[in-house]
């Protein structure tokens, strides 16, 4: 039986997978993934909660309450070493995506705060990128949306690409317990992708005590809830892996806490 954590993917049709609040039995972050092919349109309302709308693939043309933000996304894969196209947009709007050919979109979404806030397209130029660890722990970062980024108010998205027989999210580390500036508390989404796509990859989820420690085997879509502890990722030979992640919590601010049985390895 497939772990409480684990949302299965739909392999065909518009709906992709979807995590709310109340699915995953937490308060912040929202995730939902989208297929549109070429000329189909969505509408987004916005609510009372911020969104990050990232073109994972494909182009699209984004209208935020009639202004239109054309040609967004040149990505044919997430595996590209590109960074994707983004939009943040704050609450009380209503967002028009317009496929202009085959896309797939991410809706990243948390609770926002009363401070006015504007729409912002975020240029893929301007997104930092970075390599993280060294040797089969080595894996590519792009921060779209990372926390010393004023625009949002609780919202953090990355992604992630680790190579094939690579570790990631590694050595273990948890964000769970507000305690700044020692760890931050973070509710956080995994998005995974493989490459080739009949591939699959593993995520543990597991706390110190062990109250929690339930093992994912992902495949191509799957997301992954981590409410709480440490969670890592591994590829398997032959397969990349692909992940988006995206984090809210109290306060939009990341800093975690790695496992010190496994905190060794930095220091090797």
């Amino acid at each position: 039986m497939p772990s409480h954590l684990l949302a299965k993917a739909a392999r065909s049709g518009r709906e992709i997978v979807e995590v709310t609040p109340e699915r995953a039995g937490w308060t912040h972050v929202g995730f939902r993934a989208l297929r549109l092919g070429a000329g189909e349109t969505e509408t987004v309302p916005t609510g009372e909660r911020e969104l990050c709308l990232v073109v994972l693939t494909g182009s699209v043309d984004i209208s935020v309450d009639g202004v239109t933000h054309p040609g967004l996304g040149q990505r044919d894969s997430v595996f590209e070493p590109v960074s994707p196209a983004a939009v943040y947009v704050p609450p009380g709007r209503s967002v028009q995506i317009l496929a202009c050919r085959d896309a797939e979109i991410a809706l990243c979404s948390a609770p926002c705060d009363e401070q006015p806030r504007a729409v912002r397209v975020i240029d893929p130029a301007g997104m930092r990128r970075s390599v993280r660890g060294q040797g089969t722990n080595l894996r590519h970062v792009c921060d779209i949306l990372p926390h010393d980024d004023p625009t949002a108010a609780h919202l953090l998205v990355v992604e992630v690409l680790t190579p094939a027989s690579h570790s990631s999210s590694y050595p273990p580390h948890k964000h769970d317990v507000e305690q700044p500036p020692l760890e931050t508390q973070l509710e956080e989404t995994y998005y995974h992708r493989l490459n080739p796509p009949q591939g699959f990859a593993f995520q543990r989820v597991y706390t110190d005590d062990r109250s929690l420690d339930e093992a994912c085997a992902v495949e191509d879509h799957d997301v992954v809830m981590v409410p709480r502890g440490y969670h890592p990722v591994v590829a398997p030979h032959g397969y990349d892996l692909y992940y988006l992640n995206v984090m809210a919590g109290p306060n939009r601010f990341w800093v975690f806490k790695n496992d010190p049985a496994h905190e060794w390895m930095l220091k090797a």
